[in-house]
């Protein structure tokens, strides 16, 4: 369903593939053609053959998307128009009347799937063994290009767009004060949500820092300056982050510079869709040798559904070129100081770790956690360890005053 680009109104939506689109799949995940590969290189080339036949496979016969979309269909599900993109959200109230409002977002290669096994403690917390003035009303937005809020119609949509359309959303659905709560660009955007609308802004919780790592390696002399064990984290951050750059980021390179080719080849085939994805599912999580010991396997594959029926592996992709080649006044700002009240739920799987000692320079952190377990898409991972984090932040400012 959509909407002129005029209409500020908000529409109900219902997801509704079609069959035709799941024969489709079908057909091509039945016809498709696999490359050579060296033997005995394990995931340093890429994803494994043996791994991803044995994928598609359970993809093919056993994954059920009716399934999966009626879970997605028991949230509230609407579609509005907001500085010219088509915005897809779903608004979780809670039946806690005093509850905050909390918007969520998401980042890549993720989608509102991310945030299935949270919903219900933060919109319900009585009904999952928490304190009811805990509760949230939560809204999940699908940032613009991805999945049903693609694709995008014009250049310049990165994080502080975003994150001012963001605002004009919680505005319209009627929200003056509210948190935001992210990771990956959803933390970049939330963070730049509260930087530009501290007036907004209620409380920012983010499980990743942008800026906030060991981009560098660090100096003796930085060193000295550090507990024993911040330096050890800024050493683990360093090392994390060295091998995560020489690495890890051909995909950022890709789509920062090149996201229309290669929308060609994950449009037109849906097991390239699949291995774009899931490799940053095995090594973004805390897992050993699999994502699925991290991420449920049939999550996951909703997860690359959504991207994959809506068409948006290019659209989705054009917000790290936009960022790359972003110019004039609304543009992010990642370095500039932000006062809004902010936490950092650091998961140790994670590529990226942040350093308190570097948030502390820009950000107005109040709330510093380091989990044991977990990874990058920490509300798939370990979604009570977030929901946790998230209620016990919002109650520390509530009872700050």
């Amino acid at each position: 369903m959509t909407s002129s680009p005029a209409d500020s109104g908000i529409h109900p939506f219902r997801i509704a593939i079609p069959q035709s689109d799941l024969d489709d799949l079908h057909r091509r995940l039945d016809a498709i053609r696999w490359p050579d590969e060296l033997p005995g290189v394990g995931w340093a080339y890429g994803v494994p053959s043996e791994y991803l036949r044995e994928l598609v496979r359970y993809w093919r016969h056993d994954y059920d998307w009716r399934a999966a979309e009626a879970r997605l269909n028991q949230w509230p599900q609407f579609t509005t128009e907001i500085d010219g993109a088509h915005v897809h959200f779903a608004h979780i109230r809670s039946p806690e009347p005093d509850a905050t409002a909390l918007i969520v977002t998401h980042g890549w290669p993720g989608s509102i799937v991310e945030f299935l096994d949270i919903v219900g403690p933060l919109t319900d917390p009585a009904a999952h063994g928490g304190d009811p003035a805990d509760a949230f009303h939560v809204v999940l937005p699908s940032i613009p290009g991805f999945g049903f809020s693609g694709p995008t119609r014009e250049t310049g949509w990165e994080a502080r767009r975003i994150a001012d359309a963001w605002v004009e959303l919680m505005t319209r659905l009627g929200y003056e004060r509210f948190g935001a709560q992210g990771g990956d660009w959803g933390a970049g955007i939330s963070r730049e949500l509260g930087r530009v609308h501290p007036d907004r802004a209620i409380g920012i919780h983010l499980n990743l820092l942008p800026g906030a790592q060991a981009a560098t390696e660090p100096t003796p002399e930085e060193l000295e300056t550090l507990s024993p064990r911040e330096r050890e984290r800024t050493l683990t951050s360093w090392r994390r982050w060295a091998a995560w750059f020489r690495d890890g980021t051909g995909y950022f390179h890709v789509q920062s510079t090149r996201p229309q080719t290669l929308s060609y080849a994950l449009t037109d085939s849906p097991v390239g869709q699949l291995a774009w994805i899931v490799e940053k599912f095995r090594e973004w999580t805390d897992s050993e040798q699999l994502p699925e010991e991290a991420v449920d396997r049939d999550l996951m594959l909703t997860n690359v559904m959504l991207y994959w029926l809506t068409g948006t592996a290019g659209s989705s992709a054009r917000v790290y070129y936009e960022r790359a080649h972003a110019t004039g006044e609304r543009i992010a700002a990642p370095h500039e100081p932000s006062t809004a009240p902010t936490a950092v739920a650091s998961f140790p799987g994670d590529p990226q770790i942040p350093l308190r000692h570097k948030a502390e320079r820009t950000e107005n952190i109040v709330r510093w956690t380091e989990l044991d377990r977990g990874g990058h898409f920490a509300a798939m991972e370990e979604p009570d360890l977030l929901v946790d984090d998230v209620r016990a932040f919002f109650r520390q400012l509530r009872e700050k005053g």
